[in-house]
């Protein structure tokens, strides 16, 4: 293939550009990196892994490019010829599509979105592992489907789907959010509760992403006891999304996680809903999340977002933790002085670890995504032990507030690097220097254990 690139005069490139977008087809997606392989896909691994963002692209790449803020790439100097091969991935999402043809010395735009967009189904290419564990104050696994993952990826975890259902709260009961499919979905099957996830260290290994909604509770009676399991999974390569009281995993898990950032419980006044929050547009990604809710339709005004529900839980955070929403100061806070909330903010894991060892990655949001109101005509999402999966998820249309969540969730996913650091396009090694599948870089060896935790303390 690399031998079909051809020569052209007076300062013209043979380019293919387009738009990546999310799996189903509607929104532009920023920093997924696309490519011309030269050879053949290694497998992506399954489970925990070092996703470096040094790691070289599999399949000899001969062109590649990332996505901006608007999700558009351009590829130059790319083979002109019959049936050229190019593969959208941002970490473990990745496929690879057919071009018919691209023509010699001048751009060849791709204007068919369904060859653009990443995979729905693990037939179309790589989706990763996910488990989303489910809470009445949220509705996360309806996020996951308005992005474009078909039903037939969501079963119980006994299932061979790509996203598998847990129902969070407090085991023997019915549970708090979304607890069985409906008839027509794995036969109505009941989901396993939480901590049957959180219990097993080799069952969290065995997922790529953790998704955790908003439970309505803290539950910490029933999240003690696997505490250290959750920061294990993170500091081994895992990928967590915590929605609101999930921070009690942050707040009162082993050192340093407690340090993270100053965790307030649950004795705060939320800020006014809705309220306009500040992106932070101090590092290279916070920049681009500003230029991309714009063009995404999500904010009117550069670097300002409206959040609905917009909770307390989170003030100011430690470096290198990185926030990305958050109000300077909460106008109802009852503290003196009153302090910042943070919407949306990341690390590294393991948290203590050197930035070459950090291998893992952590999202917390201190928002409700259901809380904002659906579009015209559209009901809005839910999720309820007496609503079986999907009939509570009702809306089509992502609010401002779920996109800034899709934007972090496809960052969650990315390959692992300092947030302050700027991406950049993946180097294509030269013709006969192998390449490295993706999660081959050694696991670095695990944090050795905590002592055992504390007893329980006051949960407000």
């Amino acid at each position: 293939m690399a031998c079909l690139v051809p020569t052209c005069t007076g300062g013209e490139k043979t380019t293919l550009s387009g738009v990546v977008r999310d799996p189903a087809g509607k929104v532009p997606l920023y920093n997924v990196t696309v490519y011309i392989p030269n050879a053949a896909l290694d497998p992506i691994p399954v489970g925990v892994s070092c996703d470096k963002c040094s790691v070289k692209l599999s399949g000899k790449p001969i062109a590649a490019a990332l996505t901006d803020a608007n999700g558009r790439f351009v590829l130059e100097n790319v083979p002109a010829t019959t049936n050229v091969p190019l593969v959208m991935q941002v970490g473990k999402w990745r496929r690879e599509v057919i071009i018919p043809t691209v023509r010699p010395c001048v751009d060849n735009p791709i204007t068919d979105v369904n060859l653009t967009r990443l995979p729905r189904t693990k037939m179309e290419g790589n989706i990763p592992k996910i488990a989303l564990t489910t809470g009445g104050s949220d509705a996360l696994e309806c996020l996951v489907r308005k992005i474009g993952i078909a039903d037939s990826e969501f079963t119980t975890d006994a299932g061979m789907g790509r996203v598998h259902l847990f129902v969070g709260g407090k085991p023997g009961t019915t549970g708090e959010g979304a607890s069985r499919f409906a008839p027509t979905l794995n036969g109505g099957a009941a989901f396993a509760n939480a901590t049957t996830l959180w219990g097993s260290p080799s069952k969290l290994a065995g997922y790529d992403l953790l998704l955790m909604a908003c439970e309505g509770s803290q539950y910490a009676d029933v999240k003690m006891p696997f505490w250290a399991n959750m920061k294990h999974y993170a500091d081994t390569g895992g990928r967590i999304f915590a929605s609101h009281l999930h921070f009690n995993w942050l707040q009162y898990g082993p050192a340093p996680w407690p340090g993270t950032a100053v965790y307030l419980g649950g004795n705060t006044v939320d800020p006014a809903s809705p309220g306009i929050s500040t992106v932070d547009t101090t590092f290279p990604k916070g920049a681009a999340l500003a230029d991309w809710l714009v063009a995404v339709g999500a904010s009117t005004t550069r670097g300002q977002i409206q959040l609905w529900d917009a909770q307390h839980s989170v003030a100011a955070t430690t470096p290198p933790v990185q926030r990305w929403i958050y109000l300077p100061v909460n106008p109802n806070d009852t503290a003196a002085p009153k302090r910042v909330a943070n919407q949306y903010m990341t690390f590294n894991t393991p948290f203590e670890a050197p930035v070459e060892a950090q291998c893992g990655r952590v999202v917390h949001t201190d928002i409700h995504v259901k809380a904002a109101p659906s579009a015209p005509g559209e009901s809005k999402d839910d999720s309820d032990p007496t609503m079986p999966f999907p009939t509570a998820c009702k809306a089509i249309t992502l609010s401002a507030q779920e996109k800034a969540l899709e934007f972090l969730f496809f960052d969650l996913s990315a390959c692992v690097q300092p947030d302050m650091d700027r991406p950049v396009v993946p180097v294509v090694p030269p013709p006969g220097v192998p390449s490295t599948p993706p999660g081959v870089t050694p696991v670095p060896p695990p944090v050795p254990p905590p002592p055992p935790p504390p007893p329980l303390p006051p949960i407000p």
